[in-house]
């Protein structure tokens, strides 16, 4: 191929290349002949090969070596020439490149020539690339041009004087009269180039802000003049007037009507009118609307505005086009807290959302049905939200569970119906729940008393449907252990009458310790019911010791440990086997709103337990039989100290297992673990980061040799607050590092609330420890990031 080939035929010839081989050959013998020609002092056809350059450079091949020419022909006197440049610089250079401050002289000169597109062409590159020293040097000239009478190069002019505050934010005060001038205008592109100037103005500057908001009534004349024009062929878009303009308006307001009365009442009437004259048929009339809608409840706006606006979102939800359903479920999502009534009016069109085939509304439904569910509507609510979870992706199976779990606990109408669905879960996905789960439902089954003879059934019953939901099972488990004697008794008047044998029961038990199915913290279940049965029937002790012994030689340790323990009970200790295997206290629960190890959004914070509730809850506890206490206290070999005994010691948790030890004492004490409290010592702190009033402290704690959690506290001084606060940790290859989930994502002013961060290090080499912190927030709009190193750690 010759080098002097058109544009044309080097494109023609790289698109007919068979293989990737071939098109690099092409692509080589172009590069090397424009190389060639670069260096040539006269060339004619520079505009030509760098134009050629350019397309190698789209195809993903390195042109660096073009940039230089690029520097030249910027400074051309042709227009050709510097049309190309320009070009070349928007592509090939950034404002991390050195040759990008060569033409910076060049710029400012284009930018006071005479023809408007050789200004336009520098404007342009300016607002592509230009770096922050560039934008210092040539706002004074971007000022001047937003001042001239040309409204293509205003337009222009404040485009890129939103790319000048956007990198350096000390400038905005050079802007904000021509700014201001700039909405006198009546060509569409200028007001559009001035409203996203002065929205950047104002995101960036509170001060800006209460300056602008009395262009309020401007900017609402200059709406009310688009939604009320006739047709005007040259900005008409599906029958809506420059819908372009009308958004960037409507999010202007947006920002100046935020936390201000007066700004908002004089925008309330505006929004009203745009509301409801909008045609909704349109995807062009449904972008203007959902700007309205955000403007409305992101304003200090009247009630009846706010239900309209919540309307318009209801009918979005019942459009063809996914994307609008989905969009309209977000915003419906971020004000059900706060217009809670008007949302419950589309309840039925979000739960008919549940059934979408897409599964992001899907999603979107399901966190807005349990955002919605109320005392008044809960047993409705829970209907659908079961059926959901029964034929529900198994991605959102999980988050399914977790919400009906919230939902039932905080507005369960009695103590049945929150186990009935519970248990309803847990057989449909018992498989995707969190582990939570299982002793928060034991807790609640205790606490209800007088529904442990219809539980007890019921579980054995599901027990009997399928063992293969291991929650479920291992619920039924410790239902039949504690309450088997209800269960043989058959004298459950919540349910029909069922007979159950011993045998019966042994059986079902035998057939979960038996099953490929049960996973080994469910076979612990059911062994621990065995073994608590033995004092709850009175024929089939000796099968119930067989089925013990069977597993002392059981190859999973913890299950041979718990069979190996229970032995211990039969043989030496079966006198005392009565007291130790005796029903289970009530739990006190000690955190209101958790469950499936989530909270229920009260906000609510959890109370210490005081020593002296803790004193007072142990004089209420009942007495134990002398003869039970006694015997538990001689297992001490004689102790002088007067113990106080509790029924935790009677009765054994069956996810426990009864520690063995060389003394008898140690064998059944154990199961309480620890009672004296062991002191804490806090762990050093030190301050590793404080800049532009955010502080960032440092805690360590010790676990082992290797294994180390660190703490990581911020706090915000500053009157401003801070939000989608974040922190990433980078360490050695040799350390492994895991995060924990932030305490929040955001900082308050003047240091009201703080973000913790737990980090667990893992240092199996004992390198010297070092962690690089990246710090990022948004602060009134404007996004900051900080990187700090830490060499040091405290308490080590």
């Amino acid at each position: 191929m010759s080098p002097s080939v058109p544009l044309q035929e080097m494109i023609r010839a790289i698109r007919s290349a068979r293989t990737q081989c071939e098109e690099r050959g092409v692509i080589q013998r172009e590069c090397a002949a424009i190389r060639a020609q670069f260096r040539q002092s006269d060339n004619g056809g520079r505009s030509h090969n760098l134009a050629k350059l350019l397309y190698v450079h789209m195809l993903g091949y390195p042109a660096h070596f073009g940039q230089m020419e690029c520097v030249r022909m910027i400074a051309s006197p042709r227009y050709s020439e510097k049309r190309v440049g320009y070009l070349g610089a928007m592509m090939l250079l950034d404002e991390k490149q050195d040759a990008s401050l060569l033409i910076t002289n060049s710029i400012k000169n284009d930018l006071s020539h005479s023809n408007q597109y050789v200004q336009s062409l520098a404007l342009c590159t300016l607002a592509c690339m230009g770096s922050a020293e560039m934008c210092r040097d040539l706002a004074p000239e971007i000022d001047r041009l937003l001042r001239a009478s040309n409204s293509y190069i205003k337009k222009k002019a404040a485009l890129c004087a939103v790319h000048i505050v956007r990198k350096v934010n000390d400038l905005g005060e050079l802007f904000t009269p021509a700014a201001r001038a700039l909405l006198s205008e009546k060509n569409h592109g200028v007001l559009h180039g001035a409203v996203v100037l002065i929205t950047e103005l104002c995101e960036k500057n509170p001060e800006t802000l209460e300056r602008f908001r009395k262009t309020v009534p401007d900017l609402v004349q200059i709406m009310k003049g688009l939604v009320i024009s006739g047709y005007s062929p040259e900005h008409d878009v599906a029958g809506i007037s420059d819908p372009f303009l009308q958004v960037r308006i409507l999010r202007l307001l947006r920002i100046l009507g935020r936390n201000n009365e007066a700004a908002s009442d004089a925008m309330n009437d505006l929004l009203a009118q745009v509301a409801t004259n909008t045609d909704s048929t349109k995807t062009v009339g449904n972008a203007v609307l959902y700007e309205t809608v955000l403007t409305v409840l992101d304003i200090k706006s009247e009630s009846g505005l706010r239900v309209l606006a919540v309307n318009i979102l209801g009918r979005f939800l019942l459009n063809n086009d996914r994307n609008i359903r989905y969009i309209a479920m977000i915003s419906l999502q971020k004000i059900v807290g706060t217009d809670h009534n008007a949302v419950q009016r589309h309840r039925g069109t979000i739960v008919d959302c549940l059934k979408d085939q897409d599964a992001s509304v899907k999603r979107r439904a399901l966190d807005l049905s349990l955002a919605l569910v109320s005392a008044s509507n809960i047993r409705s609510m829970m209907k659908e939200l079961l059926l959901f979870l029964s034929s529900c992706p198994p991605e959102l199976r999980a988050q399914a569970a977790s919400g009906i779990f919230n939902a039932a606990e905080r507005y369960a109408p009695s103590q049945r119906w929150h186990i009935d669905t519970i248990l309803h879960v847990l057989t449909t996905a018992g498989g995707d729940v969190r582990d939570e789960t299982v002793p928060n439902l034991i807790q609640l089954i205790t606490n209800a008393s007088e529904l442990h003879c219809y539980t007890v059934h019921k579980l054995y019953r599901a027990l009997l449907t399928d063992i293969t939901q291991q929650s479920l099972v291992q619920v039924a488990c410790w239902c039949i252990g504690e309450y088997g004697d209800l269960l043989l008794r058959g004298e459950c008047q919540e349910t029909e009458p069922v007979q159950v044998t011993e045998d019966d029961v042994l059986d079902a038990l035998e057939t979960v310790l038996q099953s490929h199915m049960s996973s080994p913290a469910t076979r612990g279940f059911a062994l621990t019911a065995t073994m608590k049965l033995s004092t709850r029937i009175t024929d089939n002790v000796d099968r119930i010791r067989s089925i013990v012994s069977i597993y002392g030689s059981c190859i999973d340790v913890e299950l041979q440990q718990r069979a190996v323990e229970y032995n211990a009970l039969f043989k030496k200790y079966d006198h005392m086997r009565a007291a130790v295997l005796e029903r289970m206290p009530v739990i006190e629960k000690n955190s209101p709103g958790h469950t499936n190890g989530e909270s229920t959004g009260t906000g609510e914070a959890v109370k210490e337990i005081q020593p002296a509730k803790l004193k007072q809850a142990e004089s209420l506890l009942p007495p134990q039989p002398t003869n039970q206490v006694c015997d538990l206290l001689d297992l001490l070999g004689g102790s002088d100290e007067t113990l106080q005994p509790s029924p935790a010691v009677s009765g054994s948790a069956p996810g426990l297992p009864i520690s063995t030890g060389s003394s008898a004492g140690g064998d059944l004490l154990d199961l309480l673990g620890g009672l004296e409290p062991v002191p804490v010592t806090p762990a050093p702190t030190v301050s590793v980061y404080e800049k532009d009033a955010v502080t960032l402290t440092l805690g360590c704690e010790k676990q082992s040799d290797t294994s180390l959690t660190v703490t990581l506290t911020a706090s915000n001084s500053s009157d401003s607050d801070i939000s989608s606060f974040t922190l990433q940790a980078a360490v050695p290859k040799s350390v492994q590092l895991h995060m924990k989930a932030p305490s929040g994502d955001s900082l308050p002013a003047h240091g009201s609330a703080k973000v913790t961060q737990m980090v667990i290090l893992n240092n199996p080499n004992k390198v010297n420890l070092k962690m690089r912190v990246r710090v990022s927030y948004t602060r009134q709009g404007s996004a900051f990031q900080d990187t700090v190193q830490i060499d040091s750690f405290p308490g080590l």
